[in-house]
Protein backbone atom coordinates (compact mmCIF):
# COMPACT_ATOMS: atom_id res chain seq x y z
CA UNK A 1 0.00 0.00 0.00
CA UNK A 2 0.87 3.84 -0.26
CA UNK A 3 0.97 6.72 1.69
CA UNK A 4 -2.55 8.34 1.94
CA UNK A 5 -0.45 11.58 1.84
CA UNK A 6 2.03 11.82 -0.28
CA UNK A 7 2.54 8.15 -2.43
CA UNK A 8 5.07 6.55 -0.98
CA UNK A 9 5.40 2.96 0.29
CA UNK A 10 3.51 3.07 3.93
CA UNK A 11 4.84 1.52 6.31
CA UNK A 12 1.66 1.12 8.67
CA UNK A 13 -1.83 1.36 8.67
CA UNK A 14 -4.26 2.82 11.42
CA UNK A 15 -7.50 1.48 11.27
CA UNK A 16 -8.45 4.44 13.92
CA UNK A 17 -8.38 6.74 11.40
CA UNK A 18 -8.22 4.72 7.64
CA UNK A 19 -5.02 6.13 6.77
CA UNK A 20 -1.58 4.25 5.52
CA UNK A 21 1.91 6.41 6.06
CA UNK A 22 5.13 6.15 5.04
CA UNK A 23 8.18 6.55 7.25
CA UNK A 24 8.13 10.42 7.08
CA UNK A 25 4.44 10.85 7.42
CA UNK A 26 4.32 8.38 10.25
CA UNK A 27 7.05 10.17 12.03
CA UNK A 28 5.78 13.60 11.50
CA UNK A 29 2.21 12.71 12.82
CA UNK A 30 3.73 11.40 16.18
CA UNK A 31 6.04 14.23 16.88
CA UNK A 32 3.22 16.97 16.26
CA UNK A 33 0.76 14.83 18.14
CA UNK A 34 3.39 15.19 21.11
CA UNK A 35 4.00 18.36 20.39
CA UNK A 36 0.02 19.51 20.60
CA UNK A 37 -0.55 18.23 23.58
CA UNK A 38 1.96 20.22 25.01
CA UNK A 39 0.76 23.02 23.67
CA UNK A 40 -3.15 21.69 24.92
CA UNK A 41 -2.08 21.11 28.52
CA UNK A 42 -0.02 24.52 28.78
CA UNK A 43 3.25 22.46 29.34
CA UNK A 44 4.98 26.12 28.80
CA UNK A 45 3.87 28.63 31.30
CA UNK A 46 3.29 32.14 30.00
CA UNK A 47 5.98 33.32 32.46
CA UNK A 48 8.83 31.10 31.66
CA UNK A 49 12.03 33.07 30.17
CA UNK A 50 15.58 32.39 30.11
CA UNK A 51 16.55 33.56 32.91
CA UNK A 52 14.07 31.54 34.95
CA UNK A 53 13.84 28.97 32.28
CA UNK A 54 10.26 25.91 33.09
CA UNK A 55 12.75 22.93 34.18
CA UNK A 56 11.42 19.43 32.87
CA UNK A 57 12.20 16.40 34.33
CA UNK A 58 12.05 13.16 32.25
CA UNK A 59 11.37 9.60 33.63
CA UNK A 60 13.93 8.20 31.49
CA UNK A 61 14.28 4.37 31.89
CA UNK A 62 15.55 3.19 28.29
CA UNK A 63 12.41 1.86 26.70
CA UNK A 64 10.87 2.79 23.68
CA UNK A 65 8.11 5.30 25.13
CA UNK A 66 10.88 7.29 27.64
CA UNK A 67 13.08 6.92 25.22
CA UNK A 68 11.26 8.54 22.07
CA UNK A 69 9.62 11.11 24.64
CA UNK A 70 12.96 11.93 25.65
CA UNK A 71 13.81 12.49 21.91
CA UNK A 72 10.90 14.63 20.56
CA UNK A 73 11.32 16.80 23.24
CA UNK A 74 14.83 17.44 22.92
CA UNK A 75 14.16 18.28 19.03
CA UNK A 76 11.28 20.50 20.25
CA UNK A 77 13.29 22.76 22.88
CA UNK A 78 16.85 21.79 22.65
CA UNK A 79 17.12 25.92 21.01
CA UNK A 80 14.34 27.09 22.94
CA UNK A 81 16.17 28.81 26.32
CA UNK A 82 12.55 29.10 27.97
CA UNK A 83 12.83 25.39 28.80
CA UNK A 84 15.17 23.08 30.79
CA UNK A 85 15.29 19.38 30.59
CA UNK A 86 16.93 16.68 32.41
CA UNK A 87 17.06 13.16 32.46
CA UNK A 88 16.57 11.01 35.33
CA UNK A 89 17.00 7.23 35.19
CA UNK A 90 16.59 4.58 37.83
CA UNK A 91 18.06 0.75 38.57
CA UNK A 92 16.63 -0.94 40.28
CA UNK A 93 18.56 -3.53 40.50
CA UNK A 94 17.01 -6.56 37.72
CA UNK A 95 20.35 -8.29 36.99
CA UNK A 96 20.94 -7.86 33.09
CA UNK A 97 17.94 -6.08 32.26
CA UNK A 98 18.27 -2.38 33.48
CA UNK A 99 21.70 -2.49 32.91
CA UNK A 100 21.01 -2.83 29.11
CA UNK A 101 18.41 -0.39 29.03
CA UNK A 102 20.60 1.91 31.10
CA UNK A 103 22.80 1.81 28.41
CA UNK A 104 20.36 2.70 26.31
CA UNK A 105 19.37 5.73 28.05
CA UNK A 106 23.14 6.78 28.54
CA UNK A 107 23.73 6.36 24.39
CA UNK A 108 20.88 8.77 23.93
CA UNK A 109 21.59 11.32 26.52
CA UNK A 110 25.41 11.49 25.14
CA UNK A 111 24.09 11.90 21.36
CA UNK A 112 21.69 14.50 22.56
CA UNK A 113 24.38 15.99 24.91
CA UNK A 114 21.29 16.46 27.65
CA UNK A 115 22.43 16.25 31.52
CA UNK A 116 21.37 12.81 32.74
CA UNK A 117 21.31 11.64 35.93
CA UNK A 118 20.76 8.12 37.62
CA UNK A 119 19.76 6.37 40.90
CA UNK A 120 19.45 3.41 42.41
CA UNK A 121 17.32 1.43 45.34
CA UNK A 122 20.56 -0.06 46.40
CA UNK A 123 21.95 3.83 47.15
CA UNK A 124 18.89 4.91 48.15
CA UNK A 125 16.79 2.10 50.15
CA UNK A 126 19.75 -0.56 50.19
CA UNK A 127 17.64 -3.06 48.47
CA UNK A 128 17.46 -3.99 44.69
CA UNK A 129 14.93 -5.57 43.05
CA UNK A 130 16.05 -8.93 42.42
CA UNK A 131 16.32 -9.79 46.50
CA UNK A 132 13.11 -8.16 46.96
CA UNK A 133 11.43 -10.10 44.57
CA UNK A 134 13.05 -13.41 46.42
CA UNK A 135 12.05 -12.22 49.82
CA UNK A 136 8.51 -11.15 49.05
CA UNK A 137 7.36 -10.31 52.64
CA UNK A 138 3.95 -8.71 51.58
CA UNK A 139 2.74 -11.50 49.22
CA UNK A 140 2.41 -9.06 46.35
CA UNK A 141 3.76 -8.83 42.74
CA UNK A 142 6.82 -7.40 42.28
CA UNK A 143 5.17 -4.35 40.25
CA UNK A 144 3.37 -3.79 43.49
CA UNK A 145 7.02 -3.12 45.46
CA UNK A 146 8.66 -1.57 42.86
CA UNK A 147 6.02 0.77 41.27
CA UNK A 148 6.10 2.13 45.16
CA UNK A 149 10.18 2.61 45.05
CA UNK A 150 9.84 4.48 41.69
CA UNK A 151 7.62 7.10 42.98
CA UNK A 152 9.37 7.69 45.29
CA UNK A 153 12.70 8.03 43.63
CA UNK A 154 10.97 10.25 41.17
CA UNK A 155 9.25 12.30 43.09
CA UNK A 156 11.96 13.30 45.33
CA UNK A 157 14.75 13.62 43.09
CA UNK A 158 12.62 15.61 40.54
CA UNK A 159 12.09 17.95 43.85
CA UNK A 160 16.15 17.66 44.10
CA UNK A 161 16.68 18.81 40.50
CA UNK A 162 14.55 21.74 40.92
CA UNK A 163 11.93 20.36 38.54
CA UNK A 164 8.86 21.91 37.66
CA UNK A 165 7.42 19.42 35.91
CA UNK A 166 7.64 15.83 35.99
CA UNK A 167 7.30 13.96 32.40
CA UNK A 168 6.55 10.22 32.02
CA UNK A 169 6.54 8.20 29.07
CA UNK A 170 3.31 6.67 29.21
CA UNK A 171 1.06 5.73 25.74
CA UNK A 172 -2.29 5.82 24.77
CA UNK A 173 -2.65 2.34 25.49
CA UNK A 174 -0.81 3.29 29.48
CA UNK A 175 -3.54 5.77 30.08
CA UNK A 176 -6.80 4.20 28.19
CA UNK A 177 -5.77 0.69 30.80
CA UNK A 178 -5.97 3.27 33.29
CA UNK A 179 -8.93 4.67 32.45
CA UNK A 180 -10.91 1.28 32.72
CA UNK A 181 -9.51 0.52 35.59
CA UNK A 182 -10.45 3.20 37.90
CA UNK A 183 -13.91 2.36 35.89
CA UNK A 184 -14.42 -1.02 36.94
CA UNK A 185 -13.41 -0.28 40.43
CA UNK A 186 -15.76 3.24 40.59
CA UNK A 187 -13.09 4.92 41.60
CA UNK A 188 -14.42 8.85 41.43
CA UNK A 189 -11.98 10.04 43.53
CA UNK A 190 -9.31 8.47 41.94
CA UNK A 191 -10.50 9.61 38.61
CA UNK A 192 -10.12 13.42 40.14
CA UNK A 193 -7.20 12.71 41.34
CA UNK A 194 -5.99 11.21 38.31
CA UNK A 195 -7.07 14.17 36.16
CA UNK A 196 -5.49 16.72 39.28
CA UNK A 197 -2.38 14.91 38.97
CA UNK A 198 -1.53 14.39 35.20
CA UNK A 199 -4.28 14.55 33.24
CA UNK A 200 -5.49 18.15 33.40
CA UNK A 201 -3.72 21.18 31.69
CA UNK A 202 -1.93 24.34 33.74
CA UNK A 203 -4.39 26.48 32.59
CA UNK A 204 -8.06 26.21 32.02
CA UNK A 205 -8.95 25.82 28.17
CA UNK A 206 -12.82 27.36 28.78
CA UNK A 207 -15.41 28.30 30.98
CA UNK A 208 -16.98 24.90 31.56
CA UNK A 209 -16.52 22.49 34.16
CA UNK A 210 -14.40 19.91 31.24
CA UNK A 211 -12.71 22.84 30.76
CA UNK A 212 -11.16 23.63 33.55
CA UNK A 213 -7.01 23.62 34.80
CA UNK A 214 -6.24 21.60 37.21
CA UNK A 215 -6.19 21.50 40.99
CA UNK A 216 -2.81 22.20 42.29
CA UNK A 217 -0.83 19.62 43.75
CA UNK A 218 1.49 21.26 46.46
CA UNK A 219 2.59 18.35 48.33
CA UNK A 220 3.95 16.47 44.48
CA UNK A 221 6.21 18.06 41.60
CA UNK A 222 3.03 18.19 38.94
CA UNK A 223 3.28 15.44 36.06
CA UNK A 224 2.04 15.68 32.50
CA UNK A 225 2.34 12.93 29.80
CA UNK A 226 2.89 14.27 26.62
CA UNK A 227 2.58 11.13 24.52
CA UNK A 228 -0.59 9.64 25.53
CA UNK A 229 -2.23 10.40 22.20
CA UNK A 230 -0.02 7.94 20.66
CA UNK A 231 -1.02 4.05 20.40
CA UNK A 232 2.23 1.91 21.63
CA UNK A 233 2.83 0.25 18.34
CA UNK A 234 3.38 3.78 16.63
CA UNK A 235 5.41 4.88 19.35
CA UNK A 236 7.71 1.52 18.93
CA UNK A 237 7.58 1.72 15.35
CA UNK A 238 8.94 5.41 15.75
CA UNK A 239 11.84 4.54 17.64
CA UNK A 240 12.65 1.67 14.63
CA UNK A 241 12.44 3.88 12.43
CA UNK A 242 14.94 6.75 13.77
CA UNK A 243 16.56 3.87 14.92
CA UNK A 244 16.80 5.33 18.42
CA UNK A 245 18.74 3.28 21.11
CA UNK A 246 15.64 2.26 22.40
CA UNK A 247 15.95 -1.68 25.22
CA UNK A 248 12.67 -3.29 24.18
CA UNK A 249 12.33 -5.90 26.79
CA UNK A 250 9.47 -6.64 29.20
CA UNK A 251 11.28 -6.76 32.86
CA UNK A 252 11.63 -10.39 34.04
CA UNK A 253 9.55 -9.59 37.10
CA UNK A 254 6.83 -8.03 34.89
CA UNK A 255 3.68 -9.56 36.76
CA UNK A 256 0.06 -7.38 36.65
CA UNK A 257 -2.37 -9.41 36.63
CA UNK A 258 -5.32 -7.36 36.64
CA UNK A 259 -4.03 -4.85 34.41
CA UNK A 260 -2.70 -7.47 31.74
CA UNK A 261 -6.80 -8.81 32.06
CA UNK A 262 -7.54 -4.93 31.03
CA UNK A 263 -4.91 -4.97 28.20
CA UNK A 264 -6.43 -8.00 26.64
CA UNK A 265 -9.59 -6.93 26.76
CA UNK A 266 -8.59 -3.60 25.05
CA UNK A 267 -6.78 -4.87 22.62
CA UNK A 268 -9.31 -7.25 21.09
CA UNK A 269 -12.01 -4.10 21.07
CA UNK A 270 -9.60 -2.07 19.18
CA UNK A 271 -8.91 -5.08 16.69
CA UNK A 272 -12.54 -5.12 16.39
CA UNK A 273 -13.76 -1.56 17.15
CA UNK A 274 -10.84 0.90 15.48
CA UNK A 275 -10.47 4.32 17.57
CA UNK A 276 -11.87 2.25 21.20
CA UNK A 277 -8.45 3.83 23.07
CA UNK A 278 -9.19 7.39 21.70
CA UNK A 279 -12.47 7.32 22.62
CA UNK A 280 -12.68 5.92 25.86
CA UNK A 281 -9.71 8.62 26.48
CA UNK A 282 -12.25 11.59 25.20
CA UNK A 283 -14.86 10.48 27.12
CA UNK A 284 -12.63 9.53 30.52
CA UNK A 285 -10.72 12.81 30.45
CA UNK A 286 -14.27 14.73 30.45
CA UNK A 287 -15.47 12.25 33.56
CA UNK A 288 -12.29 13.09 35.19
CA UNK A 289 -12.82 16.37 35.13
CA UNK A 290 -16.30 16.87 36.38
CA UNK A 291 -15.01 14.73 39.42
CA UNK A 292 -12.09 16.90 40.11
CA UNK A 293 -14.60 19.84 39.82
CA UNK A 294 -17.00 18.19 42.20
CA UNK A 295 -14.30 17.43 44.34
CA UNK A 296 -12.93 20.87 44.14
CA UNK A 297 -10.20 20.04 46.58
CA UNK A 298 -12.73 19.80 49.49
CA UNK A 299 -12.80 16.07 49.91
CA UNK A 300 -9.65 15.28 48.43
CA UNK A 301 -6.75 13.32 49.65
CA UNK A 302 -4.56 16.34 49.69
CA UNK A 303 -6.55 18.19 52.25
CA UNK A 304 -4.58 15.61 55.02
CA UNK A 305 -1.58 15.36 53.48
CA UNK A 306 0.84 15.32 55.79
CA UNK A 307 4.92 13.85 56.11
CA UNK A 308 5.84 10.52 56.64
CA UNK A 309 6.59 9.76 60.30
CA UNK A 310 10.16 8.30 59.29
CA UNK A 311 11.53 9.79 56.15
CA UNK A 312 9.54 12.98 56.00
CA UNK A 313 8.03 12.19 52.43
CA UNK A 314 3.93 13.42 51.73
CA UNK A 315 1.53 10.91 53.03
CA UNK A 316 -1.92 10.95 53.89
CA UNK A 317 -0.66 8.24 56.51
CA UNK A 318 1.49 8.41 59.37
CA UNK A 319 4.54 6.22 58.02
CA UNK A 320 4.63 6.15 53.87
CA UNK A 321 3.61 3.15 52.26
CA UNK A 322 7.31 3.31 50.76
CA UNK A 323 9.04 2.73 54.67
CA UNK A 324 5.95 0.00 55.57
CA UNK A 325 7.35 -1.79 52.81
CA UNK A 326 11.10 -1.23 53.52
CA UNK A 327 10.18 -2.18 56.96
CA UNK A 328 8.50 -5.55 56.12
CA UNK A 329 11.61 -6.26 53.84
CA UNK A 330 13.68 -5.88 56.71
CA UNK A 331 11.92 -7.81 58.98
CA UNK A 332 12.17 -11.27 56.20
Amino acid sequence: MDCDKCGEPAVMHAAYSGLHLCESHLCRSVEERVRRRVREDSLVPDDARPADPDTWVIGLSGGKDSVVLTEILHDTFDRDPRIELVALSIHEGIEGYRDESLDACEQLTADLDMRHEVVSYAEEFGVQMDDVVEDDPENMAACAYCGVFRRDVLERYAEKLGADKLLTGHNLDDEAQTALMNVFEGDVQQMAGHFDASLGPFEPTGEGPTERARQPQDHHVPRAKPLRDVPEKEVALYAHLRDLPAHITECPHAEEAYRGEVQELLLGMEENHPGTRHSIMAGYEQLAALASAAFDGSDDAAATYGECDVCGAPTGREICRKCDLLDALEAV
